[in-house]
Order: structure tokens, then sequence, then C-alpha cells
């Protein structure tokens, strides 16, 4: 358990019925938008674990775009969800241990391949 008295299972149990993206469901060339409690970021697919990123710290860092990775999604502690992109409550963690405020939207724009 951790220190709110919650199990590892409660917890992955609660992110059901949230708003979320999932890596797998993505492909090359999707566009996700996020918006956080602080920041906008705008983030496309290029390969499995791999994502030209932009908005939020790395533009404060004068970074964007740079290519980077996707941790997962945690909810501000040490419990992450590898296989999703973004969900709306948690925080997005980049490859870099950047890890955003709480996410507020998520909007996906698949590339122009698909119908």
């Amino acid at each position: 358990m951790n220190r709110s008295g919650h199990s590892l299972e409660k917890i992955a149990e609660s992110t059901t019925s949230l708003k979320q993206v999932r890596k797998a469901d993505l492909e090359f060339g999707d566009y996700v938008l996020i918006t956080t409690q602080n920041s906008t970021y705008s983030v496309c697919v290029l390969d499995n674990n791999s994502y030209l990123v932009s908005g939020g710290w790395f533009d404060r860092k004068g970074l964007s775009p740079i290519k980077a990775t996707i941790a997962g999604c945690t909810w501000g502690g040490s419990v992450i969800k590898v296989d999703t992109l973004a969900a709306c409550g948690l925080r997005l963690e980049f490859g870099n241990r950047v890890v955003t405020t709480s996410i507020r939207n998520v909007c996906v724009i698949r590339g122009s391949s698909k119908n």
C-alpha cells in the first residue's frame, strides 16, 4: 500500500474512467495536444516511443521542438502508467524526468494518411 492507503490495484482501476490516450493507439504522424494546469504541449508521434515535443517547459527552456521520449503518466508520485501518453487528471512524465502539472484536456489529431 502507498502512504494514502490505496493499493496499486485500486489506483490502476481508477484510471479506467479517465479520458486517456494510450501509446499503442497512436501511429506515426498523429498529433496529441495536451493542456495541463499551466501549459500546452504539442506531441507528434515519430515511432514506438519517440516524439517531437513543443510547448510548456520545452518552450520556456528554448528547446522546442525537441525529440523526446515519454515515460507515461503519473499521479505525482512514483507510480506511473507506462502505457499511457496522456490522461486527464494525471501528470505527463517525459523521458528527461520533467513532470507536468495535472492534465486538463487531451485532443488527438490523426496524421494525414488516415481517413
